[in-house]
């Protein structure tokens, strides 16, 4: 574009500030929720993914119970018990699987909690032992000091522990660092090598304490049972399909009837994840739907205001074609104004809705990585590119139809008009 071209639009635009301010700022406003939306959809996204805490989220957690139903002559009501022959067996049996694991709980199945000491402080914890890959499963969680547990850990039997933040800040007092010091339960003394936190049930999953699972058994005397069996599939492994043939599989080992659904059940990541991905999918299709219609009543308006403009400058478009301008170099500068005004406009707009998610996100980050179920807001690039793609279409379909009006000016009538 040329410089005398620019000059002019600006000294047209000049002319009529409040009209061009009150057409702009519909797009102004209409760029500026649609990114204000989309990041707090974002933000909301993350919020609830963080609830989930640190499992893989293809992971299935596979627990047993009493038997509901009689099967080949054995009454219901048995308890069943996994242990460690099961872990074995599905190993061999399973190419599917990826990582598999245990993990035993101290106490009495849920809320079960340990009293824990350090030197004079005491608090009630739930204490868990878990096998080998247990922390390939637990992928995300957030280790704040030292490492996780390891395969000599359970080899040796050692007497070591990883403890959530919220056991360090009770017992050891909030941002000092545990690693090396002692807790102790049951009567026996374990060292802390790692720190981590799990965000999971709002932070209250990092009120535990993992040990190596060799320990747990040896302490709580569980011999070789398993209280839950996690799994998680291969890359390109049915998850649904994989969660239904190991439940057959070990109902087949433990003589539970097909059809009990209590003596052993299982609890897939991926279901929760799916229908979680097709609840946001909803949200962010209807973001974009009020986003666009507010954006659409912003583009609407510039058309209206530029099909005022050429009538105002019907004499001075006759001018023009009268001295040689083509119909093209008309519908250009039509079209350019309405771009530029547009984009300006809606610059404005994406500049300060990426300005206000980063002060949001501050604050977020401030407030520990979330505030109830939102995380921190964002905008990915990707968005952003879309919103300029989206600006400069919608400031040519709003100057195309009075370009070609324009374009359309007969010189001799325009010369016509008052």
């Amino acid at each position: 574009m040329e410089l005398d071209n620019l000059q002019e639009i600006l000294f047209t635009l000049r002319k009529n500030k409040l009209r061009t301010f009150l057409t702009a700022f519909g797009v102004f406003w209409g760029i500026l929720m649609l990114i204000l939306l989309l990041g707090a959809g974002k933000g909301l996204e993350r919020g609830i993914s963080a609830g989930f805490g640190s499992d893989d989220r293809s992971s299935i957690w596979i627990r047993s119970g009493k038997t509901a139903i009689p099967y080949r002559g054995v009454p219901h009501g048995r308890q069943i018990e996994f242990d460690e022959d099961d872990i074995a067996a599905l190993r061999r049996e399973f190419d599917g699987l990826q990582f598999l694991s245990a993990e035993n709980t101290a106490g009495e199945r849920w809320r079960s909690t340990i009293n824990v000491t350090h030197k004079e402080k005491s608090g009630a914890y739930r204490v868990l032992g878990v096998a080998d890959e247990y922390f390939n499963i637990k992928r995300f969680l957030d280790y704040r000091a030292g490492r996780t547990l390891n395969l000599l850990d359970t080899g040796e039997i050692r007497k070591v522990a990883i403890i959530g933040t919220a056991v360090r800040d009770y017992l050891f007092g909030e941002g000092v660092d545990p690693v090396g010091e002692t807790v102790t339960f049951h009567g026996i003394v374990l060292t802390v090598v790692g720190v981590f936190y799990d965000s999971g049930r709002e932070g209250r999953m990092s009120e535990r304490v993992y040990i190596p699972l060799s320990t747990f058994q040896k302490t709580f005397g569980r011999a070789n049972k398993i209280g839950q069996i996690t799994l998680t599939p291969k890359e390109g492994v049915d998850s649904y399909d994989l969660e239904d043939r190991v439940i057959e599989f070990l109902k087949q080992r433990h003589r539970v009837a097909p059809d009990d659904v209590r003596g052993i059940r299982a609890f897939n990541f991926a279901r929760q994840t799916e229908d979680t991905t097709k609840v946001f999918s909803a949200i962010t299709a209807f973001i974009w739907f009020v986003g666009l219609g507010t954006l659409m009543a912003g583009i609407v308006g510039i058309s209206n205001i530029m099909i005022i403009t050429v009538k105002d400058r019907t004499r001075e478009i006759g001018v023009r074609k009268a001295l040689g301008a083509t119909p093209r170099s008309i519908v250009f500068m039509v079209l350019t104004e309405s771009i530029l005004v547009t984009a300006v406009a809606g610059y404005f707009g994406l500049v300060l809705g990426v300005g206000i998610l980063e002060g949001v996100a501050v604050l977020v980050a401030s407030a520990g990585g979330s505030i109830g179920f939102f995380g921190a807001p964002e905008i990915d690039i990707g968005v952003a590119f879309t919103s300029v793609v989206i600006l400069v279409a919608a400031g040519t379909l709003a100057g195309l139809a009075p370009a070609i009006h324009a374009a359309k000016i007969h010189p001799i009538e325009a010369m016509r008009e008052e």
